[in-house]
């Protein structure tokens, strides 16, 4: 796969570099948060006099993925990724 076909299907790089032995790097930083809010609720009655209540919370999550692609004469010649939740 070309550069510009990597360019193509993935975007811009975060950074672009050169690895030890002057082969260009490119290295893709994505992070992906989610938020889920969750309610519950109650409901009481006590002699015509109801009463109900509410409460929730929310939970916050993160997705990282990083990928190294490396280039050898504008060809991908070696990708690494790590992916992580926290």
């Amino acid at each position: 796969m070309s550069q510009a076909e990597v360019a193509e299907v993935m975007g811009s790089p975060n950074i672009v570099t050169s690895d030890a032995a002057g082969k260009e790097t490119w290295i893709y930083d994505r992070i992906n948060s989610k938020v889920e809010y969750k309610r519950s609720s109650g409901y009481g009655t006590l002699i015509l006099i109801g009463g109900g209540s509410e409460s929730g919370g929310a939970t916050t999550s993160q997705e990282s993925l990083t990928v190294i692609i490396k280039f050898d004469n504008n060809i991908v010649k070696e990708v690494k990724y790590h992916a992580s939740k926290f």
